[in-house]
């Protein structure tokens, strides 16, 4: 890990400048290391995107956004005048090689009145389908290959391909441009500080490392929650549904992160080496598993927060017999030495009482009740509760003595929360994603192995639920609700639940 990160000089290029993550997420955190010095003043942006505008126009927009989704919700006057300076817009079109060299000519220029050194980092903020052209488009203008002395780098947003063959022939195409040193897909999750501090809590703790298998180690359940529904976005939805969205990626990437051996070393390659050894080592989903240990579910109408909200098949863009999942249970394995016979259940699901991503490690039982079934029948098996969001922290659950002169035992909790424990505000995950791209620190990225094993364990569950699809009750499950009852019944039927979520 890095001591001192101090960006060097360089230019970032937003492709689709003008959409909502540029001015929700990626302008304002640049904003952000520009305000904490973390780049120098040889640093500049150029927004690309179809939408005709002028700097001056474009510079007005992400003053509003940074105003608006910065984290003070304030502009420094002075920190934005030197931000506002290196800013520029491009009106361009993926397909027009013509505008490529447009961009070339305005780089090569921004280098020279900037200082930026030629180092060069396009962020691919598109629809999928475009991913593929823009790199060939590129490279086909030489801006794939960085001179002398200087770097080139593309951050891809996901979903990385709608399945293994896509996801194949993606990274075939882009590869034929990039070498997979220069190619990052970001996953935000990754940039949140309770993922990155799995690291640490399992690694830097003499307490926990010892306990991290299946000696000790019941089950382990991710949840990952929304209280929302598709947005807007059925139409996008219709064709992904949870498993595409959600598990693939995002939770596939916290769950190696938890199940993962310890690395060699902190660098990039031996954390990512890690990681796909433990996702290389998942059971495969036979039909039979698929059957028994997964769960899919889609949401009807209900209410959130006391709010009537319409069902999945009520949404715009989604179809009024929909199949797709909102709803995904996994129950995964790791056939290796530290994990054999420990069972992962990973949920994901939309529409669900609130919105919440943690990890909950339940310890087995103590061997044998003291104090007697009946007191000990009241205490749940201690768990170590890691919390991604909204609320980051790590909670300890344990069983104490109620004071008295009768033995009565319950449980109790020791909590640590980020933002009370050390008095600061959290950064946002986009703000160290591109922090550790302009620095060249791909440990937070998903590489091409990853990404396509991803797609490995679970195509068998979505062909074996598409072959099946019309066999499916749907919806199965209220709004502001914990899912279908499967999802509680499949846990019920091993003796567990799944907690306070």
């Amino acid at each position: 890990m890095r001591a001192i990160r101090t960006a060097g000089p360089c230019t970032v290029v937003i492709f689709g400048a003008s959409g909502d993550l540029t001015k929700r997420k990626l302008v304002p955190a640049l904003y952000r290391l520009v305000q904490q010095q973390l780049v120098p003043a040889e640093f500049a942006i150029v927004g690309q995107a179809r939408t005709p505008m002028a700097d001056e126009a474009f510079r007005d927009r992400m003053k509003q956004a940074v105003a608006e989704f910065s984290e003070d919700r304030r502009v420094d006057a002075d920190v934005w005048r030197s931000f506002a300076q290196g800013l520029y817009y491009l009106p361009s079109d993926i397909g027009n090689a013509g505008d490529y060299r447009k961009l070339s000519d305005l780089l090569d220029r921004i280098d020279r009145e900037r200082g930026t050194a030629g180092n060069r980092l396009f962020y691919l903020s598109v629809a999928p389908r475009f991913y593929a052209e823009a790199v060939a488009q590129l490279g086909r203008a030489g801006l794939t290959r960085p001179k002398a002395g200087s770097w080139v780098r593309v951050i891809i947003e996901k979903p990385f391909g709608s399945d293994l063959a896509s996801a194949q022939r993606l990274n075939v195409d882009i590869h034929e441009w990039l070498d997979e040193s220069q190619i990052y897909r970001i996953d935000h999750y990754l940039g949140k500080e309770t993922v990155q501090n799995l690291l640490a809590l399992r690694f830097a703790n003499g307490i926990f490392e010892p306990l991290w298998n299946r000696q000790y180690i019941d089950h382990v359940r991710v949840t990952n929650a929304e209280s929302v529904g598709v947005e807007g976005r059925g139409g996008y939805y219709e064709t992904a549904g949870v498993m595409r969205d959600m598990i693939q990626n995002h939770v596939f990437q916290v769950v190696s992160l938890v199940a993962m051996e310890p690395p060699a070393h902190l660098d990039s390659e031996s954390v990512r080496d890690e990681k796909i050894k433990v996702m290389e080592s998942a059971r495969p989903f036979t039909v039979a598993r698929v059957d028994a240990e997964c769960v899919r579910g889609q949401y009807g109408s209900g209410s959130i927060l006391g709010k009537p909200v319409p069902g999945y098949r009520e949404e715009d863009g989604v179809a009024r017999d929909s199949t797709t999942e909102t709803f995904a249970l996994l129950t995964m394995y790791f056939d290796n030495w530290r994990w054999a016979g420990v069972p992962f259940y990973l949920r994901s699901g939309k529409r669900m009482p609130k919105r919440v991503t943690e990890i909950a490690i339940q310890f087995r039982a103590a061997p044998y009740q003291l104090f007697g079934a009946t007191v000990m029948g009241e205490v749940a098996p201690n768990q170590l509760v890691i919390r991604i969001q909204p609320d980051e922290g790590i909670t300890l659950r344990f069983a104490a003595k109620v004071p008295g002169q009768v033995t009565h035992i319950r449980d109790v909790n020791m909590d640590f929360r980020y933002g009370s424990s050390f008095g600061v505000q959290l950064a946002e995950a986009y703000e160290r994603l591109l922090l550790d791209c302009i620095l060249g620190d791909s440990t937070l990225y998903a590489r091409r192995d990853m990404t396509e094993r991803g797609w490995e364990i679970v195509m068998p569950i979505l062909e074996r639920w598409a072959q099946t699809k019309q066999d499916v009750q749907f919806p199965n499950y209220e709004a502001g609700t914990w899912g279908p009852q499967a999802a509680h019944d499949l846990l019920a039927a091993a003796g567990r639940n799944w907690g306070r979520a």
